[in-house]
């Protein structure tokens, strides 16, 4: 069932040629899943350069938090581009400081905070990690398998959801020692409850055979894990991480890059757990698509950095302040609740179509942060990583983006400002997708009763 908005044979003639001109002069590095060229957004709504309409539940890998050129965003970034379209970080200027002003009031370590701004989520993490060994005067971290924190040589030492992000490029930052991230679903300690064990593994295991507590500096976490499958911590976990931090004067940083914005049906992913860390990293959802990073961190941590020991020339930029000013307004005011509510919604869907299709393991998630697992077996819990795969590509050609995450974990992550509507229409288009690529499988089999096996 493909959309009424898909008009022409995809990729079509326009995007054929612009990918033609793509091969010859861009990087092949980077990790594009099908050859959607974009012409303009609306809200929700994008459409390529060849005039058809797609459903955006990708969002720009959740940084299109208030939908596509949202009027108040537009309108912020215009006002400030005719004001000055920069000046650096070794001055000042209203954007920044009201920026700063805004978070403190937030609140998410329930205390005073100080801000760093930088363009990035890697950029964020990388000035995560430098103010913790610069106040602890310690040099190890522990980070988890299956995070993401970015790409350059800091937080890639910490990033572990595919080998590919890392290989070719050994050693990054020494002293990183990885811990499994707590996944009930698919457990890697024995027990049945993955959050105790992970921590009695780290105090119990690893501070007793192999990393001295009293040199860590940190412990880097995803609150609710993203590019490792959208994975939502057992209840307690980070309440546990957070006495096993304190009891060891170790600093807790939550990586809320992708989680954080109100991407969770919260500000910040740490407000479900009630758990607040020392510092905290935001980026991608921030700026509803302008570049902009920030370490929000205690006051009485960054408060101890000196003149110089961390810059950033870009830093603040101005139209990234104003977008980020009015993004977190319309998400405070509005898409946080909306997130929630909708999220509720949309969850509801997909655990109905996992009743359906015995190829749905599992279905997971907060807010619009929402996963769902595909396997080749709910006994065995194989990944079905082909199928995921066919299934984001086959969504494309009907009309709706997504982006998969984990081994076979088709993510959900729309604009903040998405109705039930939206949702409706996404699952139709998801449905159709899904069987159609369960047909081609039984056919390529020559199975008769493959694909049935894998539906109710």
């Amino acid at each position: 069932m493909k959309s009424p908005h898909i008009r022409t044979a995809l990729p079509g003639p326009r995007a054929e040629a612009m990918l033609k001109r793509s091969v010859a002069v861009e990087s092949p590095s980077y990790p594009r899943d099908y050859p959607f060229v974009i012409s303009h957004g609306k809200g929700a709504e994008v459409w390529d350069v060849d005039g058809n309409r797609f459903l955006d539940f990708m969002a720009g890998i959740a940084v299109a938090s208030t939908g596509h050129s949202h009027p108040k965003v537009v309108q912020a970034i215009k006002d400030a581009a005719d004001k000055f379209l920069h000046i650096s970080s070794d001055y000042w200027h209203e954007g920044q400081i009201a920026l700063s002003e805004k978070m403190n009031a937030l609140s998410p370590m329930r205390e005073p905070t100080l801000s760093f701004f930088c363009q990035s989520g890697t950029e964020s993490v990388e000035g995560a990690l430098k103010l913790a060994r610069y106040v602890t005067g310690r040099g190890r971290f522990i980070g988890f398998l299956g995070g993401f924190h970015g790409r350059s040589m800091g937080s890639l030492a910490f990033t572990s959801s595919k080998y590919t992000q890392q290989k070719g490029f050994f050693p990054t930052i020494p002293g990183v020692t990885h811990v499994p991230y707590p996944n009930n679903y698919r457990p890697l300690l024995a027990g049945d409850e993955q959050g105790a064990a992970v921590l009695n593994y780290i105090e119990n295991v690893l501070f007793r055979s192999n990393v001295p507590p009293s040199e860590v500096a940190a412990i880097l976490i995803e609150p609710i894990q993203g590019e490792g499958g959208y994975l939502v911590p057992p209840d307690g976990f980070l309440q546990g991480l957070r006495a096993l931090c304190d009891r060891h004067g170790i600093l807790l940083i939550f990586d809320e890059v992708q989680s954080g914005i109100g991407r969770s049906g919260r500000m910040f992913a740490a407000d479900h757990s009630g758990v607040a860390p020392d510092i905290m990293t935001l980026a991608k959802g921030l700026g509803s698509g302008l570049p902009i990073g920030m370490v929000v961190a205690k006051k009485t941590i960054m408060e101890k950095w000196q003149r110089g020991a961390h810059g950033n020339t870009f830093g603040g930029n101005p139209l990234c302040c104003a977008a980020a000013l009015a993004t977190v307004d319309l998400v405070e005011r509005e898409y946080a609740a909306n997130s929630a509510r909708v999220g509720d919604y949309f969850i509801g869907k997909l655990r109905e179509l996992k009743l359906r299709y015995e190829c749905i393991g599992d279905v997971r998630g907060k807010g619009l942060m929402l996963g769902m697992e595909l396997v080749e077996n709910r006994a065995t819990k194989v990944p079905a990583s082909k199928l995921c795969d066919r299934l984001i590509t086959r969504a494309y050609h009907n009309g709706l983006l997504l982006l998969s995450c984990g081994q076979s974990t088709i993510r959900f992550m729309p604009p903040l400002m998405i109705t039930n509507a939206d949702v409706d229409e996404a699952v139709t288009l998801l449905t159709a997708s899904l069987d159609e690529v369960l047909a081609d499988e039984k056919n390529d089999s020559g199975a008769a009763g493959s694909a049935d096996a894998l539906r109710r």
